[in-house]
């Protein structure tokens, strides 16, 4: 370096910069920045940066000052990534309330927010895509990448570093990712597909009058070939698309000559994306008018958004909540740069719902969630970051996208489960994160359900929120009718078939009769929930997790639901050698089996986690089911979601007493929620639905209020039991899981522990105590609960437990135990 150069670098300021990395450390780093790096770096851009020994990671920009660390010294920064800043100043606000709200690192939710090819590491798998463009304009060193790719199918960026000879790829990375050249590894399986359909075009060849007529005259020793073009011209008139089924039915020519046709390049092809809605959905077409309870909610909704941030909609199952939302994102968007969040429980099962909204908005949506590849997640991080995505439609990941100017958010089916993730950090619960992300962005939130949570109806009749209702089906349709029958009358009366009762098997009929289809829900997957011998007790258990192990007949093996375990299933008892083994209990699988039994000539289908393993396997059941293929679907708390089908009139509940039964606090409000949604997706078009509900205990008082549709009736039950134990939303709970290899050392660290705790916290402390499974994955369990009241500063409790658990985990005696929070664990 010569003179000028140093006098040059002496007058820079030495930056530092704190940064995130994708790793779960309870601080973040702070590095030096070289002086001819000075100008590029700013918050929320990408840094490269070594991190251990020999580990590379892409890092986040948190932070800049001319301050150094104290306790070490700064390393260097390798590189910077990206010219323009990937995340905004608001996530970062939004993340740092995460990290202290949910109690996790800021890691951890850089892990859950960014897709990965935003969080490159030494060792992340780049791949070559195989729609690559080989015309794609390369500089020497892609060039070489891409070589080496071709010849050896798989490079770490390790590889890559040692194949250029440089530290400094990940911008050569990043410049290949932007050319959709390669593929990081995870991208490989892409799980979420569009429905597909096949359309048939004409050979541009033929639009010539001559041409044609010569086809004419070549068909004329093939009548078949020539029925088909003779259908395909009439259908022609009407400017639509021609479908390969559409076809068929007009000109009756059989494949073959469709096949034919197709062969000799007469006809061509084309598959292309289409709705999985009916054709005839009028309900929502383009220009749709709001009736009059829909017209009063909207209103409603707007008054409460001048003095409230957030509503709560209330409406029954089959009410036109979409049609209201999709009025209040209509009246938003007008406005060039304002953005929508519409977050759904689950995207793959709410198909129909995107689907809608998609033909409403077109090309200004863009929908995002977790079973996307990170291409197309990278791409619609980038056009939400841009603003060209005007509304998101997204599973509860959405809510880490980059906006810029969100003015309103919508979640629908608040209620449910599937918005709190349990594992990994953070443990969040994306309706709670919603509400904080609208008040950051000071934009409007409409929580909305057929069956609210308790907690958010509490707030509305408190007033925190707004509160509107819709007590009416859409178009006029009445509710369904609902009967329960007592599986216990019946087996006495000897009236059962297999599992279903006499009552059932007539509906069934009767709906059969009719050409309707049949939704049948039980909430166990597999054959038999047990297996038990019969003379010694002895049942089969999973050796990494204290739980029975499930037996599935589609596979013939014993199968643990929590860590994946399976085995050959047993006729012989290992323990006493008898041959009385029994199957007790019974899923999905058997249900299927015993049905087949009863109507060997219905076409019976099974929706639940197994049937839905492969690539489209669930899009194909719903498309079935939509296109009438299937008569009669059985289905777990899947069938429960969002699904919306027109020829859809009778659902039959096998057994209502496996939820009720849950040992949980929520129990009761849970089994409302899922019997009144499944029952909600009955006659949700012209005639009025069925609903079966078969139950030991038809006395109980929440399939009583399941039946006469009575959810003020189950809150007020359930409100005054949760002030009477201090339960939610009477207090905050927080549970502390502790886990280790050995039971033993599991329980002195535990009472350690929560005796510390108790000393801080007093009676708020419950526990140690064994978890419903009390061992997962080899690694023994011992949960803690901290209930507060609403009275106690919950952030002095968070804070002095975190202090708690760095002063626990640091002890020698405890390292190897695991200790995991989850706050709001319901």
């Amino acid at each position: 370096m010569n003179t000028f150069e140093n006098d040059i670098f002496a007058e820079r300021e030495t930056l530092f910069v704190e940064v995130i990395l994708p790793l779960s450390l309870a601080k973040n780093y702070t590095y030096r920045v070289p002086f001819d790096l000075n100008d590029q770096v700013a918050v929320g851009k990408r840094v490269v940066v070594q991190f251990g020994k020999h580990k590379i990671y892409t890092a986040l920009i948190s932070g800049i000052s001319t301050v150094p660390p104290t306790v070490y010294e700064a390393k260097y920064i390798i590189d910077v990534v990206d010219t323009e800043p990937v995340i905004t100043p608001m996530q970062l606000k939004f993340w740092t309330w995460m990290t202290n709200y949910y109690m996790c690192n800021e890691g951890d939710v850089m892990a859950a927010a960014l897709p990965a090819s935003l969080k490159l590491a030494s060792e992340t798998i780049l791949i070559l895509r195989e729609d690559y463009n080989e015309d794609t304009e390369l500089t020497d060193k892609e060039e070489i990448i891409i070589n080496a790719l071709k010849q050896q199918q798989k490079l770490t960026v390790n590889d890559v570093s040692k194949l250029l000879g440089q530290k400094t790829v990940y911008p050569i990375i990043n410049h290949l990712l932007d050319k959709e050249l390669i593929l990081v590894a995870e991208e490989v399986v892409q799980k979420y597909k569009p429905l597909l359909k096949s359309f048939i075009i004409l050979n541009d060849f033929y639009s010539d009058e001559e041409n044609l007529k010569q086809l004419f005259n070549v068909l004329d020793r093939a009548p078949k070939q020539l029925d088909a073009l003779l259908a395909y011209l009439k259908l022609q008139k009407s400017n639509l698309p021609i479908s390969k089924e559409q076809l068929l039915e007009e000109s009756n020519c059989g494949p073959a000559a469709l096949k034919a046709l197709t062969d000799k390049d007469i006809f061509v092809v084309m598959k292309r994306p289409v709705s999985r809605l009916a054709a005839h959905d009028e309900e929502f077409s383009v220009d749709f008018e709001l009736n009059e309870g829909q017209q009063k909610a909207l209103g409603q909704i707007n008054q409460y958004f001048e003095e409230k941030e957030v509503v709560l909609l209330h409406g029954v199952t089959a009410s036109g909540k979409t049609q209201v939302y999709i009025k209040l994102i209509e009246k938003i968007i007008q406005n060039t740069d304002d953005q929508v969040l519409f977050l759904l429980p689950e995207i793959a099962l709410t198909t129909q719902i995107v689907e809608r909204i998609k033909r409403y908005f077109g090309n200004s949506i863009g929908v995002y969630h977790s079973k996307f590849n990170n291409s197309e997640r990278v791409e619609i991080w980038n056009k939400v970051r841009t603003g060209a995505y005007k509304v998101i439609l997204g599973a509860r990941s959405a809510v880490f996208l980059p906006f810029q100017h969100l003015k309103l958010i919508v979640v629908d089916e608040e209620h449910e489960p599937s918005y709190k993730q349990y594992d990994p950090a953070p443990r969040y619960q994306a309706r709670d994160a919603a509400i904080y992300l609208g008040y950051l962005h000071q934009a409007k939130v409409v929580l909305g359900s057929a069956t609210p949570s308790l907690e958010s109806y509490y707030n509305a009749l408190q007033g925190k929120y707004g509160l509107v209702e819709m007590k009416e089906r859409f178009g006029g349709v009445q509710l369904p009718n609902q009967q329960v029958v007592s599986i216990s009358e019946e087996t006495k009366k000897k009236t059962m078939s297999s599992y279903f009762s006499s009552v059932l098997i007539k509906d069934i009929d009767l709906a059969l009769s009719k050409k309707e289809q049949i939704v049948l829900f039980q909430n166990r997957r597999g054959y038999a929930t047990i297996l038990i011998c019969a003379t010694c007790g002895y049942t089969p258990k999973c050796v990494n997790c204290d739980v029975s192990l499930t037996y599935h007949k589609s596979s013939g093996k014993l199968h643990c639901h929590y860590c994946g375990y399976q085995q050959s299933s047993i006729n012989i008892c290992p323990a006493c050698g008898s041959v009385h083994v029994e199957q007790k209990g019974f899923g999905t699988e058997r249900i299927e089996e015993e049905l087949r039994l009863l109507y060997p000539e219905v076409t019976i289908a099974r929706l639940d986690m197994d049937s839905t393993r492969t690539k489209n396997g669930l899009q194909q059941i719903l498309n079935d089911f939509q296109e009438k293929k299937t008569d009669i679907l059985i289905g777990t708390q899947m069938v429960a979601k969002g699904l919306d089908f027109d020829n859809l009139n009778l659902i039959g509940v096998i057994n209502a007493d496996t939820l009720l039964g849950y040992p949980d606090f929520r129990a009761y409000e849970r089994s409302f929620q899922l019997l009144a949604q499944v029952a909600g997706r009955a006659g949700r078009r012209a005639d009025q639905g069925n609903v079966c509900i078969q139950t030991y205990d038809a006395e109980n008082r929440i399939i009583k209020q399941v039946v006469n549709n009575d959810y003020e009736g189950m809150y007020s039950d359930e409100i005054v039991e949760r002030e009477k134990f201090l339960y939610p939303p009477f207090s905050r709970m927080i549970f502390l899981y502790i886990k280790h290899k050995d039971s033993h050392v599991l329980d002195h660290a535990a009472f350690t522990l929560a005796n510390i705790l108790k000393g801080k916290f007093g009676k708020r402390v419950l526990g140690p105590e064994q978890p419903l499974v009390s061992r997962v994955r080899n690694l023994y369990i011992k949960q803690i609960i901290i209930k507060a009241d609403k009275h106690t500063a919950i952030q002095k409790v968070k804070d002095a437990l975190r202090e708690t658990l760095t002063q626990f985990n640091a002890t020698k005696e405890f390292k190897g135990i695991f200790t995991q929070i989850d706050v709001d664990p319901y």
